[in-house]
């Protein structure tokens, strides 16, 4: 008698599922929420910025001297920047480096700031930031 089993081919990703965008769904119970990629979050900045501006990616890209299929890249986070070129873009948006940092930070903290200070305290008796006596500060 012959087995008459079906071949199923496993697929397998090239690339890792996406994280999910902040506010989107939440990671099953017991399961750890997936950090965003810093491309994802410089580039979706990069984005944002470029629209309240409503300047066409043609536009940025020019004024940065960048191609704009790269700058299409690099807001769908396809393409890890160099900071020359992150520096270039955040110029030709009319802003800093520090300042696309800024914002990157500010993306970056939102989603993890509750499940960051929770298990920081839960470790370490203290909430992310706090200083503890004898605590080293340097002036800026």
């Amino acid at each position: 008698m012959s087995s008459h089993e079906t071949n199923r081919a496993r697929v397998v990703p090239l690339r890792p599922a996406a994280a999910p965008a902040p506010g989107g769904p939440v990671p099953a119970p017991g399961q750890a929420p997936r950090e965003p990629l810093w491309r994802d979050v410089v580039g979706a900045v990069l984005r944002r910025e470029r629209l309240a501006q409503d300047r066409t990616l043609k536009d940025v890209a020019d004024a940065a001297r960048i191609s704009v299929p790269y700058l299409s890249e690099l807001e769908r986070g396809r393409k890890e920047a160099s900071s020359e070129i992150l520096a270039a873009t955040a110029h030709a948006l009319g802003f800093g480096l520090a300042d696309l940092l800024a914002l990157s930070h500010r993306e970056l903290v939102r989603p993890a700031r509750s499940t960051t200070a929770r298990s920081a305290t839960a470790r370490f008796g203290r909430t992310v930031g706090a200083a503890r006596q004898g605590d080293v500060r340097l002036a800026a």
